[in-house]
C-alpha cells in the first residue's frame, strides 16, 4: 500500500457526488501517510473541493477535454500519478489515462472499457449494494487503504470541507446571531424527487419568525420558479436565489445553522460541514435515503416507511407530498439542540 503516493480520484459528476467522495479522500490520507491527492473533476464543483484539506490539487475535465489529444495525454502524465481511481466511470478518461502511462489504473468490472483500460479490477454493483454512496466510495479503494466499510457515524470525520471561507459582507450581514437561520432549498435541477414549493412555503408559515431567519436558495432560473409559486414573496424570507457563486453558497451555508431541502448538493454541503442538515427521501431504491441520506453529526432525513414505486417514471412524487411541513419542523427542533457528539445520522420512517 505504501506505493502509492500519488492517487488521482477522478469524479466528473455533480456536487453532491463529488461531496460524498471525499470521505475517500480523508480515508486515503488517514491510512496512507505522506499521499498527494489530486482531484479530477468539472468546473461547476471546484468550489467544493477547493474547501477540502484532503486535496492536494485539482484537475479540471473540462479544460482538459477541449484540447487536443496529445495536451490531454500530457495533463495526466504531468501529474506524475501512481495510481487512478475511476470512481466515476468515464470511457475517455480511463484511455488517456492508460495512454499517459499511469501504472495503476482502478477500475469496476461493471464496466466493459475498464477491462481495456484498466489493469486493477474491482468487483463492485452499487445498485444492488445496501451500502450508502460515501461507504462505496471508500470500498473500491480497499485493496489501498485496507478499509472495507466504515460505519456511517464515522463518514462525517473524513469529509475534510474545513475551509468553507468566509461570506461576504452583503449576505455575512443577513445572518442573525439570535435566531436560528435556515436555508430551504426547494429544487434539485432535476436531479431528485422534490418536496414542492407549497409545503415548503407552509413551513415557513409555521416556523415562528422571532426563532427563524429563513433564506431560500437556488439557480437564478429556479429563483423564477420560486417566485411564480408565492413562496419568495412571503415577507419572512429572504431570496438569494441566483445571487450567489457556489464558493459564495459553501461559506453561507457553513455561517447558517441548517438547511432544508431534497437529495441535492447543498443538503450533502450542510452535512459535511456539520450544520443541521434535513433531507427529505422518497422510499425509491436506489434514490432512497440509504444510498443517498446526508451524513454529518447533525444529519437527519424524513422518508415515508413503505415500499413504492409508483413514482419510478416520473417526478410527482406522492410519497414525498406525504410528508408534512409538520414533520419537517418537528425534526429541525429536535435535532440540532442535541450535542454534536452524541447525534449520529438519523432517519424517520413516517
Amino acid at each position: 500500500m505504501g506505493e502509492y503516493k500519488r492517487i488521482i480520484i477522478s469524479r466528473t459528476d455533480s456536487i453532491g457526488d463529488v461531496i460524498l467522495t471525499l470521505p475517500l479522500a480523508g480515508m486515503i490520507k488517514k491510512t496512507l501517510a505522506g499521499t498527494h491527492i489530486t482531484f479530477l473533476g468539472r468546473s461547476y464543483t471546484a468550489a467544493v473541493v477547493a474547501a477540502c484539506e484532503h486535496i492536494d490539487d485539482f484537475l479540471n475535465w473540462d479544460e482538459i477535454s477541449a484540447s487536443d489529444e496529445e495536451t490531454q495525454i500530457k495533463a495526466f502524465r504531468d501529474s506524475r500519478t501512481d495510481i487512478i481511481i475511476h470512481v466515476f466511470p468515464v470511457k475517455e478518461i480511463a484511455s488517456l489515462a492508460g495512454k499517459a502511462g499511469i501504472r495503476q489504473r482502478l477500475g469496476t468490472t461493471n464496466r466493459w472499457y475498464h477491462w481495456l483500460f484498466c489493469n486493477k479490477l474491482v468487483r463492485l454493483s452499487r445498485r444492488r449494494s445496501s451500502l450508502h454512496e460515501a461507504q462505496l466510495n471508500i470500498r473500491l479503494a480497499r485493496s489501498l487503504t485496507g478499509i472495507d466499510i466504515v460505519p456511517l457515524d464515522e463518514i462525517g470525520t473524513l469529509y475534510g470541507l474545513n475551509k468553507p471561507g468566509v461570506p461576504e459582507m452583503t449576505f455575512a450581514q443577513m445572518i442573525d446571531p439570535g435566531r436560528f437561520n435556515i436555508i430551504l432549498h426547494p429544487k434539485s435541477k432535476g436531479s431528485a424527487r422534490e418536496w414542492g414549493p407549497g409545503n415548503f412555503k407552509k413551513l415557513v408559515e409555521i416556523l415562528p419568525p422571532d426563532q427563524y431567519k429563513i433564506f431560500v436558495t437556488g439557480t437564478a432560473e429556479e429563483g423564477n420558479l420560486l417566485r411564480e409559486s408565492g413562496l419568495t414573496d412571503h415577507p419572512a424570507v429572504t431570496d438569494l436565489c441566483g445571487r450567489m457563486s457556489l464558493d459564495g453558497l459553501i461559506s453561507f451555508i457553513a455561517a447558517c445553522n441548517g438547511l432544508v431541502a431534497a437529495s441535492t448538493g447543498p443538503l450533502h454541503l450542510a452535512a459535511a460541514l456539520g450544520i443541521c442538515a434535513i433531507g427529505i427521501y422518497p422510499p425509491i431504491r436506489p434514490m432512497h435515503p440509504g444510498r443517498w441520506a446526508p451524513l454529518g453529526p447533525k444529519a437527519a432525513y424524513l422518508a415515508i416507511d413503505k415500499s413504492c414505486n409508483d413514482c419510478r417514471k416520473t417526478m410527482d412524487c406522492h410519497c414525498m407530498r406525504e410528508i408534512s411541513p409538520e414533520d419537517v419542523k418537528m425534526l429541525i427542533e429536535d435535532h440540532p439542540c442535541r450535542p454534536p457528539e452524541t447525534v449520529n445520522t438519523t432517519g424517520k420512517n413516517l
